[in-house]
């Protein structure tokens, strides 16, 4: 396929933005798609990037994978992703997960 101008830019803020606007459309396997996409291209993705994908993961495994992506990159102390992670986890009913 053809690959959109923006995703060439291999900018995490591009697919960030990007994934950002379908998680906010109601289209949340799309920006789990993205995000995906922009790891296979090798764009490493920076805190806004997980940020953004965070409130698509709608099932308990996508947001363990998430996790384990989130601590190889070195956000998992921070204080914004861990409250993201904390409602990802709530949300998906994973109250154990939420404490740890």
């Amino acid at each position: 396929g053809v690959c959109p101008a923006w995703a060439r830019q291999r900018s995490p803020f591009a697919f960030s933005t990007n994934a950002d606007a379908y998680v906010h459309n109601g289209h949340r396997k799309e920006a789990l798609l993205l995000f995906h996409q922009m790891q296979l291209e090798g764009v490493v993705p920076d805190k806004v990037a997980f940020l953004s994908v965070l409130s698509a993961c709608a099932s308990h495994s996508e947001g363990k994978l998430m996790h384990a992506d989130i601590v190889d990159c070195g956000f998992g102390s921070d204080v914004t992703v861990a409250t993201a992670l904390v409602n990802m986890y709530c949300k998906c009913s994973s109250l154990e997960d939420a404490r740890r």
